[in-house]
């Protein structure tokens, strides 16, 4: 299943690591430094132009698995490529209300 960001953006939901209220979760000092080496790594992509109200992290497989292994697993190990945050104009809330199933 895919996950719509909003705009054009779709996510595999098995690489979703985590959908986070960026109006909760900035207020953290590690949650901050997270956010700035992201941007400074280049891995932060806007989905839109608004004022963004979430981010969510995935990781990148290297290839596709059809299996039950999860993307925290996957980036603890070889197998993910790389990690992406996007930033998103739409609620946590609405986020999973849009995957149908608790990530």
């Amino acid at each position: 299943m895919y996950l719509h960001l909003g705009q054009n953006v779709v996510v595999p939901e098995c690489d979703i690591i985590g959908v986070f209220d960026l109006d909760n979760t900035t207020g953290s000092r590690i949650t901050r430094v997270f956010l700035n080496e992201s941007e400074k790594a280049g891995r932060v992509i806007s989905v839109s132009e608004e004022l963004p109200r979430s981010f969510v992290v995935c990781c990148l497989a290297q290839y596709t698995s059809h299996g039950a292994a999860s993307a925290v697993a996957r980036y603890d190990s070889a197998e993910c490529a790389g990690m992406e945050v996007y930033l998103s104009q739409l609620s946590p809330q609405t986020l999973l209300k849009r995957s149908g199933t608790l990530l």
